[in-house]
């Protein structure tokens, strides 16, 4: 359940939510008429970034291998996006697995058809300076070889409910936020302000952060949460967010609970946001990460994300997996 999941009915959303954006403004290259962009207000004065927004993307989260450039041309950004695009659209030719699951360009699903910003950024991360994710220290190795031991006692993926990964049962998906990375599809947000707090809904798994402004006391070390728990304050036009509390059972890149993410929201155009977030995990990593996208106004309202099927099937996933174990023991069993 990754860039394919098994069949979720939250493609509604996406087929009112399609249309590929002529973009003001490109990732990586602010021009003067950006840096001059008069951000309109909310009635009690805030920086006004609600509505729609899209973060959908072909950019990786790391730059690719044999890529040196921080940047594309234009050129080269059509023609890497126009490969990726026919590669994807060709897992959906009649009778394959992806056939049988939906056609994803039938339903607006497909990246190529999403309403996105031009990034010309090869990778979304800008430091280091290499686009890669910083080397796993001793302490993130460790963490890693014991969640490999806990889910080695639950045994294989589909031996049990526990053994299966949160998305195969719609609990959690990774990526989903803080920080909210692309998500394949379903990559929508919606964001409203209040005095004193701004919420931001995620379309895919459907969370939502009611995040509150200055004033409010951080949480204890102790009170800890699938998405953490996030605190905002205005750094003159720009939103930032500080989460920390995660529990650690949803790890991003191989995250533990000591992660804080700090996102930065700027309005940078009408319809463009510039989204930057900063990950510090001293104990998978020895320094802070940081990565860049914008986010594209698109088309609302977000409909309800129903991914239950994940939990509604899990007794037929669980049989099925059984009668293939069992059919490979008959087979081990027949003389040769």
């Amino acid at each position: 359940m990754r860039l394919r999941p098994c069949i979720c009915f939250c493609w509604f959303a996406c087929v009112v939510l399609v249309g590929l954006a002529s973009p003001s403004w490109s990732a990586g290259q602010e021009t003067s008429s950006n840096q001059s962009y008069r951000v309109p207000r909310t009635p009690d004065g805030q920086p006004d970034l609600q509505g729609f927004w899209s973060n959908q993307t072909f950019t990786p989260l790391e730059r690719p291998e044999g890529v040196t450039s921080a940047f594309y041309t234009e050129e080269e950004l059509a023609a890497r996006e126009g490969r990726v695009a026919v590669r994807e659209s060709a897992q959906t030719e009649p009778g394959t697995i992806p056939d049988v699951h939906y056609d994803f360009t039938q339903f607006g699903l497909d990246r190529s058809q999403a309403a996105r910003a031009q990034n010309l950024r090869t990778a979304l991360i800008v430091d280091p300076p290499d686009g890669r994710l910083p080397p796993v220290n001793a302490s993130g190795r460790r963490q890693a070889e014991i969640r490999e031991a806990e889910q080695a006692l639950l045994g294989g993926r589909w031996d049990s409910a526990e053994a299966n990964q949160l998305d195969d049962r719609c609990i959690m998906m990774r990526g989903v936020g803080p920080p909210m990375l692309n998500s394949g599809y379903n990559a929508n947000y919606h964001i409203v302000q209040g005095p004193g707090q701004v919420m931001i809904l995620s379309e895919m798994i459907h969370d939502a952060r009611v995040i509150p402004l200055e004033g409010h006391s951080n949480p204890p070390d102790s009170f800890n949460q699938w998405i953490g728990l996030s605190r905002g304050r205005w750094d003159g036009e720009t939103l930032v967010v500080e989460t920390t509390n995660f529990n650690g059972k949803n790890p991003l890149q191989g995250s533990g609970q000591r992660m804080r993410v700090t996102e930065r929201f700027t309005r940078v155009a009408d319809d463009v946001i510039r989204y930057q977030f900063t990950v510090d995990d001293p104990g998978t990593w020895d320094q802070p990460w940081s990565a860049e996208m914008p986010m594209q106004k698109t088309r609302g309202p977000l409909f309800e994300f129903a991914c239950h099927e994940g939990n509604y099937g899990l007794y037929n996933t669980l049989v099925g997996a059984r009668l293939e174990e069992q059919q490979a023991a008959e087979a081990s069993l027949q003389p040769k």
